[in-house]
């Protein structure tokens, strides 16, 4: 059933951490941009937050689509007609109302506020909103039966 309300909903606002540093200037197949290491280079003022970090494997990145200007509700994922249309919010897509991303990404190495990470498909320049350790326990779907 659907709700609505007439409630009104404040906008929000981040402020990147950091942004991406990659080969990728512009749209790369997913898969070929994880094969590729990149950097996330963080706002000087943000390095004590990485204290610890290099103890775990992986981090779940979210970022911003900084280049994906437009959205659809619905699309063939992937781009592709052969694919039958489905809601955004089940896909994988880039062209998404608030262009954000989740990304699970492992860890190269960390040093000052430069996390080296292979497993990212972020592009060059995309703004870093959040940076967190991947751990299954939060990440993972429990399985059901």
């Amino acid at each position: 059933m659907a709700r609505t309300d007439d409630r009104d909903v404040a906008a929000v606002t981040f402020t990147p951490i950091g942004v991406v540093e990659s080969e990728f200037g512009g749209y790369a197949p997913s898969d070929e941009m994880r094969k590729r290491p990149s950097r996330i280079v963080l706002r000087p003022e943000m390095a004590p937050g990485l204290m610890g970090l290099e103890r775990e494997t992986h981090i779940l990145v979210l970022f911003n689509l900084h280049r994906a200007t437009e959205y659809e509700l619905q699309l063939h994922p992937g781009h592709n007609p052969a694919n039958p249309i489905r809601g955004v919010f089940a896909t994988r897509s880039q062209y998404r109302p608030n262009a954000i991303a989740a990304t699970v990404a492992e860890i190269v190495s960390v040093e000052d506020n430069v996390i080296a990470v292979t497993g990212l498909d972020a592009q060059d320049g995309s703004p870093v909103l959040d940076i967190k350790p991947y751990h299954p326990r939060f990440d993972q779907a429990e399985q059901s039966g």
